[in-house]
């Protein structure tokens, strides 16, 4: 089947960005190359006229973009899409060097989010992340550095079947204390040679001079297409790099003319541990920009709210061709057959009777299918940013995601079909007047 241009720009975005904070520079990069300008949060004033483009990163790992509409949000509101830039994965420890066992050198691991642990046994790992460093001057100033080693540097080795023969019956179970830590180098002798001072050598600064770091494990392996026909993709992170994608996509595709209201753009960190902190999608975040947008007055910020709509992008999951039964029976999303609208009485997800006519009237005039999404009545339900931010907002909105196989696995699957359908749909978003 004929792959499109922008299936094969998700595979380049995803490997551009193997962490949080990579993945805001690389929305940055592209956001500047088509002409957004970069505002700061202690900036006195912003200007949000027509066809005005800029953005704003909180933290490093959250990021906010808009384009004004030829109306003020006071008349017209926003139309926003909002998605997270974090996804499951293992991460390093402030003190992580283990030495001494078995004459390896390991290093101490944290999980983060929902791992599904047994994916990241026996595989390439690299490191990715930031690293905090004092800068120049007496007084205490800090600088922050990414940094990304695509080289395999570290494997959570498996135990081998004849010293655990029932692991086929019963699953790999791993301790994340005991059995986590991940092989990075023989035992060194005495003292040298830890992680830090590795770290010292990549960046080329002394020891001393770094004072903390978010630092993650990653696959080296690229993102390929996959199939018979490259049907399918495979690659880490697609929850939710792929939703980001998507909404930056439309974002930039969508021409002045278009949008009668506000375009707005907000990818948030934590999403997988709950968003609940400074730059997650709990924060205050995503209402200072509004805030900022409109002005600053409370009238006008409530008119805007009145009128916005919220699409909260996260990916769905897909029946599974082996478990089939996982589903409920009419609500099973299939691989490329298009976004899929999420629902959940007890407001897991932020879609109703309303919202769901907008998407799916919005849906059709694109000439994009839609499918639906219920979780089993007797399975507990995820959630994602919608109901948070719609209701710290009290803005109206809808959940949706391309649906999607081995979710928060260290490589996941989706259909290679389903990415510009998602980007279309968006598409016609933005330039939704509400009237």
């Amino acid at each position: 089947m004929p792959v499109s241009a922008e299936t094969f720009d998700l595979l380049a975005f995803i490997d551009a960005s193997p962490t949080p904070w990579h993945a805001v520079a690389t929305c940055e990069a592209r956001l500047q190359a088509a002409g957004w300008k970069r505002v700061k949060e202690t900036a006195p004033s912003w200007h949000c006229g027509p066809g005005d483009r800029g953005y704003v990163v909180r933290q490093g790992g959250s990021i906010i973009a808009w384009k004004g509409g030829s109306k003020p949000p006071s008349e017209s509101g926003f139309r926003a899409i909002g998605a997270h830039t974090d996804s499951p994965n293992l991460r390093i420890k402030p003190n992580p060097d283990r030495k001494g066992s078995a004459g390896c050198a390991t290093l101490g691991l944290e999980t983060y989010g929902g791992v599904l642990l047994a994916s990241w046994a026996d595989r390439d790992l690299g490191v990715a992340g930031r690293v905090a460093l004092r800068g120049p001057g007496e007084r205490v100033q800090v600088e922050t550095r990414l940094l990304r080693v695509d080289q395999p540097l570290c494997r959570v080795p498996n135990l081998a079947i004849h010293l655990n023969r029932g692991v086929n019956n019963d699953g790999l179970i791993l301790n994340k204390q005991t059995h986590l830590p991940a092989l990075w180098a023989m035992a060194p002798d005495g003292d040298e040679g830890g992680f830090r001072t590795w770290l010292a050598e990549e960046l080329r600064v002394e020891g001393d001079a770094i004072l903390g770091w978010d630092l993650c494990l990653f696959d080296v392996v690229p993102s390929t297409l996959s199939g018979r026909d490259r049907e399918f993709v495979h690659a880490p992170r697609l929850d939710n790099l792929a939703s980001c994608h998507a909404g930056l996509t439309a974002l930039l595709n969508t021409a002045d003319d278009d949008c009668e209201g506000t375009a707005l753009l907000a990818l948030f960190d934590h999403e997988e541990i709950g968003s609940r902190s400074s730059r997650g999608a709990a924060s205050a975040f995503l209402g200072d920009v509004m805030a900022r947008l409109v002005g600053g007055g409370v009238v006008e910020l409530s008119q805007a709210k009145a009128q916005s709509f919220l699409v909260s992008a996260d990916m769905a999951h897909a029946q599974h061709p082996n478990y089939p039964d996982m589903h409920d029976g009419e609500h099973a999303p299939l691989l490329n057959g298009g976004p899929v609208l999420k629902t959940h009485q007890e407001w897991r997800y932020a879609t109703d009777a309303e919202a769901t006519g907008a998407w799916r009237g919005l849906c059709q005039e694109a000439g994009v299918p839609l499918q639906e999404f219920v979780v089993r009545t007797d399975l507990a339900c995820g959630s994602t940013i919608g109901p948070i931010v719609t209701t710290a907002l009290g803005i109206a909105g809808v959940d949706v995601g391309n649906p999607m196989l081995s979710m928060h696995s260290i490589r996941e699957l989706c259909g290679s079909a389903d990415q510009p359908l998602m980007i279309r749909a968006m598409e016609g978003f933005l330039g939704w007047s509400r009237g």
